[in-house]
């Protein structure tokens, strides 16, 4: 059995750009960004980020290329994908690895409208006060009493 699935989340580093094909389907293209934080051999820690093209078709490309702006977070299903073409002006075969959208989850949109915003987690820690320095690895939910029967669910 062969697999070929990826799921990302990440923001877009740019806004989405729609094109129609030939046949008249729409394709939209961006750019997303993820992170990955992790601690070197010596214990500092390092943080690296990736770029991956994403490629959308169909009515998920219009709905993308509507609603998406640079800087919002974004969910990916899909599948990797490798094209390859002859560049006309210097003779040389050119590659490009992209990630073909199965699905598309909007994430909310940056702080300032895009641009330099990121994901904002959809919980009550989001809204409470972060107090310390950079560094802080804890966060300060105040003194909420929460009474079970309150609760909707």
């Amino acid at each position: 059995m062969y697999l070929n699935k990826v799921y990302l989340y990440g923001n877009l580093t740019r806004d989405p750009e729609m094109k129609s094909l030939p046949s008249g389907s729409k394709v939209t293209q961006f750019s997303l960004a993820t992170n990955r934080v992790y601690k070197d051999q010596s214990g500092a820690r390092q943080e690296q980020t990736e770029y991956h093209n994403i490629v959308v078709f169909g009515r998920q490309a219009e709905t993308s290329a509507q609603y998406l702006k640079k800087g919002q977070g974004v969910m990916i299903e899909g599948r990797i994908q490798t094209r390859s073409w002859d560049d006309k002006t210097t003779g040389e075969k050119k590659y490009r690895t992209e990630i073909v959208a199965d699905a598309v989850q909007f994430g909310p949109k940056g702080g300032n409208g895009g641009g330099e915003g990121g994901f904002i987690p959809a919980t009550p820690a989001a809204s409470a006060p972060i107090t310390g320095g950079a560094d802080l690895d804890t966060i300060d939910y105040g003194d909420a009493n929460v009474n079970v029967d309150d609760i909707p669910f």
